[in-house]
């Protein structure tokens, strides 16, 4: 459905373009009452014995979901990878993780090859040699935010590039802000990663659905 709905904005001229932006946002779910042992069997890939022994309690319990912290928060859920397309702010391309999977490893899946869309735009979090190189090396103009360390601190000319570059980056956030204020997609409620993928991949369309009416009523 996703895909389907791509091709109709490319249809009536929603082509992307502009430029790539790549992030994720983390997606609660319903916190897990588990123990130390049982995080561990989980962790493992595997399902606690006493769940299994316990059908009623195993379907209650996602064992997909996965801990992580930001800003020294503690979030459980899933994380929605995106890829938002500069002009319009739509979302191009998405994929789903649980939440303590680094946004690095998924941005390959995320960026599309269209040749109106070569200039890539994200966060410090993304960048590598190595994928700076391929970047260059596939054709693409790389925009990702430099990183400064304890030994090697930021230029004043990096930092002033890393502002600009974030002013266009944060085209993202509004896209992620829209879906959680107007959309309540804050949260899920399902349980395994098959569902919130699904859920996700639900509220990705929806919201490139309102995106479309307001772009083509301000046409």
């Amino acid at each position: 459905l996703f895909a389907r709905f791509d091709r109709h904005l490319e249809e009536h001229g929603l082509m992307a373009s502009g430029r790539q932006i790549i992030d994720a946002s983390i997606v609660p779910v319903p916190k897990q009452r588990s123990d130390r042992k049982e995080n561990d069997t989980i962790k493992a890939g595997e399902t606690p014995k006493d769940w299994q022994e316990k059908p009623a309690m195993l379907s209650q319990k996602d064992t997909d979901a996965r801990w992580t912290k930001k800003h020294a928060k503690s979030y459980y859920g899933y994380k929605n990878h995106v890829n938002v397309d500069g002009k319009h702010k739509l979302i191009r391309q998405y994929a789903v993780t649980s939440a303590n999977v680094h946004d690095s490893r998924v941005m390959d899946k995320l960026i599309t090859p269209d040749e109106n869309s070569k200039a890539i735009y994200a966060d410090s979090a993304y960048r590598s040699r190595q994928r700076e190189k391929r970047l260059r090396t596939e054709g693409y103009r790389s925009h990702i935010c430099t990183k400064g360390r304890r030994d090697n601190k930021l230029s004043r000319f990096q930092k002033a590039l890393n502002k600009r570059r974030s002013r266009i980056r944060a085209r993202v956030e509004h896209v992620f802000g829209a879906m959680s204020q107007s959309m309540a997609a804050y949260l899920i409620r399902c349980i395994g990663r098959v569902r919130a993928a699904a859920r996700i991949g639900l509220n990705n369309l929806t919201y490139n659905m309102r995106r479309y009416c307001y772009l083509a009523a301000a046409a």
